[in-house]
């Protein structure tokens, strides 16, 4: 997919040689109340003072109200200043960094166009990145939503944006053709291992399915072995599914809820059943590479009839520094604020509690290093050896490859079932729908989702203008 122009400002060539400056960070907390002399007085009081300002600056963007005279902003000096800014705090400066950042809060608008309000929360991830997190004002920027607060974001994206319902559907179709070739052999019995159960969105459509294939007097049984991040999460899941599978007296269910690193123990049960793995935006979550080889290990002992991974697209090149990571992970939100326009109207509430409590804490969070290493479940950078966030499809081939795994093509149903979903969910702009001819992009577009047949037929993604956004592809053991 070759870059537009507007791309290519945010390209990687932002990257020179340079001494970095090692300073600490500015300090906010009140280390010692007692009143000093000047010698005495704390170096970085000063720049305390220009946070505070910086803050106030903030306060006034979020309570500007752009919806009563929404005009497009000039995107490309904006994206502009906001890579200058990255730049300079990426390299310490201090006091280039909050003079650029208070232009930008004066730019900004969480309530503006796509470009405003992708930018407005870059801006604040830059800020909390100039803050030391013992700092009341870091708490402030990076507050996390709550568990209801954040499932009600993620079930808004996933009613009115094709995004994850791409990435399900597609997979469970994949799941259900797994299922079909064996199902003279696996005893009409199919246990599927998702490492990242979420919400357990994905399966009612696949209990569905597998239910319209069953009959009274010749049931099916599935399993599936879900892996989540908290137990009230796990337990949530567990009672939509087991509700939903209810109503269907054909379907033997059961639901096993994992903690993210749990001891796997008991995975098979039912001889020959078909096993389907589905990693779904997990292997991206991980904090090395070390965690991805041990997984992918894991998965190959298992020997699953089918394997689908669900993962982000990244650049072009492979992100190694935070000015490649910063841009990349730009580029990736830029075109999924931009998306938005498609599903919502800019004066939503659905809409702005998508990009505040998803969107918005991602960014943040990938940008200041916030990761959990016992639930795996990493936004930020470190954590051994560093992985990028969003990578190529190529490199998740190879990977795979490497780990004993081989693509599989695809069905036709598959790309069309995907092509009448995006028909289905897109309000305004056209659809795009294109076979890739070879290399590694395709073609660019009127604008809007588009559905793409990759790498010979083993790979499908879901694009928005020329950008990739997500993919899916099918694997089996060697």
């Amino acid at each position: 997919m070759e870059d537009s122009e507007e791309d290519e400002l945010l390209n990687l060539s932002l990257s020179f040689n340079r001494e970095r400056k090692k300073k600490g960070k500015i300090i906010t907390s009140r280390e010692n109340n007692n009143v000093c002399s000047t010698k005495e007085r704390n170096p970085y009081e000063g720049y305390e003072g220009k946070i505070f300002r910086l803050l106030e600056m903030r306060e006034q963007m979020i309570r500007k109200n752009s919806l009563n005279n929404i005009e497009d902003s000039n995107g490309l000096p904006l994206i502009h200043l906001l890579l200058t800014t990255a730049t300079s705090v990426d390299e310490n400066k201090f006091d280039s960094s909050l003079e650029n950042l208070t232009d930008l809060y004066q730019i900004v608008s969480l309530t503006g166009d796509s470009v405003q309000r992708v930018v407005a929360y870059f801006s604040d991830g830059l800020t909390a990145k100039l803050l030391t997190k013992k700092s009341p004002f870091y708490e402030m920027l990076m507050e996390e939503p709550t568990i209801d607060e954040e499932f009600l974001a993620f079930t808004d994206l996933y009613r009115v944006s094709p995004y994850y319902q791409f990435a399900h559907f597609t997979a469970n179709q994949v799941i259900l053709e797994a299922f079909e070739k064996e199902e003279e052999k696996n005893n009409r019995s199919i246990h599927v291992i998702d490492f990242d159960v979420s919400y357990g969105f994905q399966w009612p459509c696949l209990i569905q399915s597998l239910s319209e294939k069953a009959t009274s007097g010749n049931k099916i049984s599935l399993r599936i072995t879900g892996f989540g991040k908290n137990l009230k999460q796990l337990q949530e899941t567990e009672s939509r599914l087991v509700s939903f599978a209810k109503s269907f007296c054909n379907i033997v269910f059961e639901f096993q809820g994992l903690l993210r690193g749990s001891r796997v123990i008991n995975l098979r049960k039912k001889k020959n059943e078909t096993v389907a793995v589905n990693l779904v935006s997990y292997l991206n979550k991980l904090t090395c590479l070390m965690k991805i080889t041990d997984t992918l290990g894991f998965v190959h002992s298992l020997n699953p009839s089918i394997i689908i991974l669900v993962e982000q697209e990244g650049s072009k090149n492979p992100s190694t520094t935070f000015l490649s990571r910063f841009t990349d992970t730009l580029h990736y939100f830029a075109a999924m604020f931009d998306s938005l326009d498609d599903c919502l109207p800019l004066e939503s509430i659905e809409r702005l509690r998508i990009e505040k409590k998803l969107f918005g804490k991602q960014i943040k969070t990938m940008l200041n290093n916030n990761y959990d290493v016992d639930n795996h479940d990493a936004f930020g950078f470190g954590g051994g050896v560093e992985c990028a966030k969003y990578e190529k499809m190529e490199t998740w081939k190879t990977r795979m490859e490497n780990h004993g795994f081989v693509g599989i093509k695809m069905s036709s149903k598959c790309l069309i079932q995907a092509k009448l979903l995006l028909k289905m969910r897109t309000n305004y702009s056209p659809l795009q729908f294109e076979e890739e001819t070879g290399g590694g992009g395709g073609g660019g577009g009127g604008g809007g989702f588009r559905v793409s047949e990759r790498d010979d037929g083993k790979a499908i993604s879901l694009g928005w203008q020329n950008r990739f956004l997500l993919t899916v592809s099918a694997w089996q053991s060697l």
